[in-house]
């Protein structure tokens, strides 16, 4: 990470009048935000769409035979997380795997969020349980506040179904804790105030033994203030031993130092800082590298092993064995593990298989998985006690479906299929290449009705990503075909640069003082959506969140003549700034340090907040927060949509008080906020009245 922000690197309650925004919480800001929900909510509910699409989209998100999202728990049951209209926060279950093969599987409630809420008179999100294996009985269940990402930490029963008295409890923070054993955890958290990296991350690692007041937790670690995060890791056997612990010093986002945890203390292993621990089987340690590495032969790319029992003997003489490098049309999504084999999800210029690993005594072998063609796949959960795994399967038109795969027979059989959302026979996808500015092919997919007529005049939306090496891939969205592909609406979902498609190049190309790449690629697939006469600037709409957030302002402010609608959720905005904004200071390793100057001249061609200005040809922009949202803070919508108000332009602003980042608390919040952003893409896209 770079230096710490100087006084003078960003916008302060000297320079900035807006400063007062970066309060979560105060009464300022609460009331700027009240003032512009009254405002702009009634512009969006009033249209006569409005309550119809409110109406699908809760159908849609509270739908009963939605596929659940299943996890294989160790002791054979299948375990998920469960909303609807009924359990609006929702309930967490489980059920045998006979039980759920079945139409109507019978579910025993673990805990229910709902009433867990109302006892307790608190706005619970579950956001998910950390089961000790083999078994999966005890759970650390993490509970936020609103949707933060913050968390309080409770132990729980799943037998006896309940919290377990007197059991392991972390009070409410950002914490990074693992199972050691039934009486061990390890845990970095903020142990005293102020003990958090500039990022607002944990970075001192101690073992809390069951019984122990947080005050004699012992140290096992320490990393940096600077450094983004200190997290554990815990490699198991098949049968619940541990194999190791380790540290993992996160230097910055991407940038990270593996260290192993003794008792005699800690040992540096010698891997390049950008690799990945992605799984422990038959004895390997399997790693992405995200960097060549040189000295030992290996490429950016490359999926390798290491005997883990060598690399415990010999941390700083580390002997790699290749199992898969990619081409340069390809890049490993996804690694997991099973009892005997490796997972790993591959795409092909953004097609996924599913191919699995066995490493024997003449090294590693793979067979492929049989599961659909040109789709998404996706590693749901696996099996410590056999090779079987469930595996999601999605695409833009074809219902998603749920497999049970085994990935030492390549067999899957489907286990449910999500019930068609929308009339997609109307529909044809295709996938399409732009030319970047720097000649670079960037590919992306359109979902337009058949025989659409190349007139410009089909009202298009257009959504990426294209940071954090976060690929995206065709997924089915029950919304998004109610709500716009039925309407003769166009979906397009670009694979700029920044982001994973085709592996670690194409998130490197987009760095820091190269970040630029990402929004001419993003450029570049708007213009040639217009030159083949897809849509037309009047009729095109974009749409991105957090990351892509940012991409929105980049987009408003550089070209706002290529749109007419732009959705632009929980962004970053503030580039000058962002370091002493919320969790920003962790991403300098994605965007840079505004304190180094280098890094600061290319911040200043692209930060949108300090790029507003007066009198420019902006369409009516819609913003996205949560006050609740502790990772990209709300300052960074509030002081776009002020400087917005201050030159006189026309916008709308909604700032859930729940939701989280994800701004989805609960059900009935998630479909508004759907309802809210077809609404205005129909007004600004297809204009007035009802589409048919």
């Amino acid at each position: 990470m770079g230096a710490a922000p100087s006084p003078n690197s960003a916008p302060n309650a000297a320079n900035d009048p807006y400063a007062y925004m970066e309060e979560a919480e105060g009464a300022k800001a609460l009331d700027f935000a009240r003032a512009e929900n009254a405002r702009s909510l009634p512009q969006l509910q009033n249209d006569p769409r409005y309550a119809g699409f409110y109406a699908d989209a809760l159908k849609i998100v509270t739908a009963k035979d939605r596929i659940p999202n299943v996890a294989i728990a160790g002791d054979g049951t299948l375990r998920d997380f469960w909303q609807d209209a009924d359990h609006v926060r929702g309930v967490w279950r489980s059920t045998t795997l006979a039980s759920y093969r079945g139409k109507a599987p019978v579910w025993k409630t673990i805990l229910d969020l709902d009433a867990l809420s109302k006892a307790e008179g608190k706005n619970w999100v579950f956001k998910g349980a950390q089961c000790l294996r083999p078994d999966s009985r005890l759970c650390l269940v993490s509970l936020s506040n609103g949707g933060k990402d913050a968390v309080e930490v409770r132990e729980f029963d799943v037998s006896a179904g309940q919290f377990v008295a007197g059991g392991f409890h972390l009070p409410e923070a950002k914490a990074n804790f693992s199972w050691i054993d039934k009486d061990t955890l390890a845990v970095a958290t903020e142990w005293a105030p102020g003990d958090l990296t500039q990022s607002s991350y944990p970075y001192i690692l101690k073992t809390l033994k069951r019984g122990q007041p947080l005050s004699a937790a012992q140290e096992v670690y320490r990393g940096e203030k600077t450094d983004v995060s200190v997290n554990p890791l815990v490699l198991r056997e098949p049968d619940g031993k541990v194999a190791a612990v380790m540290a993992q010093r996160g230097l910055d986002f991407f940038n990270t130092e593996h260290r192993l945890i003794g008792p005699s203390g800690t040992a540096k292993i010698e891997l390049p800082t950008k690799a990945t621990v992605q799984a422990y089987v038959g004895g390997q340690l399997v790693v992405t590298l995200e960097q060549d590495w040189p000295q030992k032969g290996f490429k950016e790319g490359d999926l390798i092993a290491f005997s883990l029992a060598a690399v415990k003997a010999h941390p700083g003489d580390l002997k790699g064995t290749l199992i898969l490098r990619p081409s340069l049309s390809q890049a490993v999504d996804e690694v997991s593990s099973t009892k005997g084999r490796l997972n790993v999800v591959l795409y092909d210029n953004v097609k996924a298989k599913l191919v699995t690993y066995r490493h024997g005594p003449k090294g590693w072998t793979s067979s492929a998985v049989a599961l659909p063609k040109d789709s998404t796949i996706s590693v749901a959960s696996t099996s410590e006690s056999s090779d079987q795994m469930i595996v999601t399967v999605t695409s833009f038109l074809t219902p998603s479906s749920q497999w049970l795969a085994d990935g030492a027979t390549g067999k899957a059989a489907m286990l449910k299929t999500s019930p068609a959302r929308f009339d997609a026979s109307k529909d044809t996808v295709q996938q399409l290449w732009a030319t970047s500015k720097d000649g670079t092919k960037i590919p992306y997919w359109v979902v337009a009705p058949k025989g659409l007529k190349l007139d410009g005049t089909a009202p298009t939306l257009l959504t990426a990503y294209g940071g954090f090496q976060l690929s995206q891939t065709p997924t089915y969205s029950g919304t998004t075909g109610k709500l716009w592909l039925e309407k003769g609406g166009v979906l397009v979902v670009a694979n700029i640069r920044g982001g994973g498609e085709f592996g670690p190049r194409w998130h490197n190309a987009g760095l820091k003082l190269t970040r630029m790449r990402v929004y001419e690629d993003f450029f570049a697939v708007s213009q040639d959506l217009i030159a083949r006469k897809i849509t037309s600037p009047k009729k095109l709409g974009i749409r991105g969140g957090s990351n892509g957030g940012l991409l929105m302002g980049v987009a408003l402010t550089q070209h706002p003549e290529l749109y007419n609608a732009i959705v632009i959720q929980v962004p970053l905005f503030d580039m000058i700034g962002y370091t002493h904004i919320g969790a920003g200071a962790s991403w300098v390793g994605e965007y840079g340090d505004p304190a180094v100057p280098a890094e600061r001249a290319v911040l200043d061609t692209y930060s949108p907040y300090q790029l507003l200005a007066p009198g420019k040809p902006y369409p009516k922009v819609f913003f996205e927060t949560s006050t609740k949202d502790d990772r990209v803070h709300p300052a960074h919508a509030r002081k776009a949509a002020a400087r917005m108000k201050e030159y006189g332009y026309d916008y709308l602003y909604y700032e859930n008080v729940d939701g989280g980042h994800a701004a989805s608390a609960n059900l009935n919040e998630q479909a508004m906020r759907v309802a809210l952003e077809y609404t205005y893409l129909a007004q600004r896209l297809m204009g007035p009245g009802l589409m048919n």
